[in-house]
């Protein structure tokens, strides 16, 4: 963890930064804003700021936009009032700390910084494979190619290797090739020199040197340029690099992952990816599977969502009722993991019940209430033949009786589809998607 503080508060925002070196922070004390701009930019990383809630919050968040830095910022206040503390989260902050500083709460905001984006639920055993192959290679220093659908997690499957990795001490460095643009890009990578070019108003240190000694994420590299693509296979061969403007190389020590969501092969088949580049880069693959394939994770990685936006919105935790959890696992999830944490978001907020009930599920693009007159009678069949102790049913999923329950009314309907809708009480629509999602497993299974 890397805690960048801002400003002084008469020694008393110090006293906060020994209390994290205490609890395994590495700290840079910056007196202005200025200055933490210029440690940014010379290589000076962080993954958290905390700042003197009587500076100008709101300017910070707006050079660290424009300068692309993505860091969450804290404000620190002595006997501040709420009205100052409330200003400082509307101007961008994620969470204000006062002083002087409680020790507890000051590991307590380290550990939610740290495990915000690290937290690998793998009960299924589609996840439980890829986990274990993840698990082996993270300790070696091999470049790894993270593949799978967007929204399946590969950021967090990052981390986890990085956290597992002999570099864990070392800085995760993270670049988002598909949200910067192409003439921007290489400067954010490789950095540059004062004066190279418009606008580059002092140097500026580069991802791949800011991951020295760490892990270098190039998410979503299927689209970078193939113009970039040959300067990026040189700095993963020789382990050196250039800067825009730079007349020296510099050399770099750092692992390697790469994610894409694309099919990469086909990729350089079609000539937008070089070969030599996909090669180097696939020295492990790791494929993450959809989150629709690996079903006993849904309702986990549900409640894990449910508790921290309750948190967030300083609600009570609650769990998830059998029927919006029926609901959940139901669902195709074509967003997968991206698509269940915003679902769960609004559930927390619209849940008017002691668990968060069927009614409190809003899913993209379809009708919650729709989906859970055939997800709630299968999860009351499931549910009685265990109080029958019916062996034909006991110990199935949901989604298996589910399948079963769709697929005997249609043929006691004779395949007429819209009858079987009819007695299943959903719509055709919903029946269809239902009928076409069981063709896909079994062209995949067979």
């Amino acid at each position: 963890m890397r805690l960048m503080i801002i400003g002084s508060l008469n020694g008393q925002i110090s006293m906060a930064g020994k209390i994290a070196i205490g609890r395994g922070a590495k700290v840079t004390h910056t007196e202005d804003i200025e200055q933490a701009i210029g440690a940014l930019r010379s290589g000076r990383g962080a993954d958290l700021i905390m700042m003197d809630v009587k500076l100008n919050i709101a300017s910070l968040i707006e050079q660290l936009k424009a300068e692309r830095f993505v860091v969450p910022v804290i404000a620190c206040g002595i006997n501040t009032e709420a009205a100052t503390a409330v200003k400082a989260i509307k101007a961008g902050a994620k969470e204000y700390i006062p002083l002087p500083p409680n020790a507890e709460l000051i590991a307590a905001v380290l550990q939610a910084v740290a495990e915000e984006n690290n937290t690998m639920i793998a009960n299924d055993p589609a996840m439980k494979d890829v986990l274990h192959l993840a698990g082996r290679i993270a300790p070696s220093d091999a470049t790894v190619l993270i593949t799978g659908e967007s929204g399946t997690g590969k950021e967090v499957m990052s981390r986890y290797i990085h956290q597992k990795s002999k570099r864990a001490n070392g800085p995760f460095i993270s670049i988002n090739c598909a949200a910067i643009p192409e003439t921007l890009l290489e400067s954010e990578l490789f950095g540059h020199e004062k004066g190279a070019f418009t606008g580059a108003a002092a140097r500026r240190i580069g991802k791949f040197e800011e991951a020295n000694g760490g892990t270098l994420l190039l998410d979503e590299i299927s689209e970078m340029h193939p113009s970039l693509q040959a300067k990026l296979l040189r700095a993963i061969q020789e382990r050196v690099i250039d800067r825009v403007g730079g007349t020296q190389p510099v050399k770099i020590d750092i692992r390697l992952i790469a994610t894409s969501n694309r099919d990469l092969e086909a990729f350089v088949k079609s000539g937008n990816f070089r070969e030599d580049l996909y090669f180097r880069l696939n020295v492990v693959n790791l494929k993450l599977p959809a989150l629709r394939d690996r079903p006993s994770d849904i309702v986990p990685l549900s409640q894990l969502f449910a508790d921290k936006y309750s948190e967030q919105n300083g609600l009570a935790p609650k769990k998830i009722s059998a029927a919006a959890g029926a609901i959940l696992k139901a669902h195709h999830w074509q967003g997968n993991i991206r698509e269940l944490e915003n679902t769960m978001h609004r559930a927390v907020l619209m849940s008017q019940e002691p668990e968060i009930e069927s009614a409190a599920i809003h899913i993209s693009g379809q009708k919650a209430a729709t989906v859970a007159k055939i997800a709630g009678v299968a999860q009351a069949v499931v549910e009685k033949a265990a109080l029958d102790d019916n062996p034909a049913l006991v110990g199935r999923t949901v989604a298996d009786v589910e399948r079963q329950l769709i697929l005997s009314t249609l043929d006691h309907c004779l395949g007429n589809r819209t009858h079987a809708a009819n007695i299943l009480g959903i719509s055709i629509r919903t029946l269809r998607n239902k009928l076409k999602e069981y063709g896909e497993q079994e062209s995949i299974n067979g």
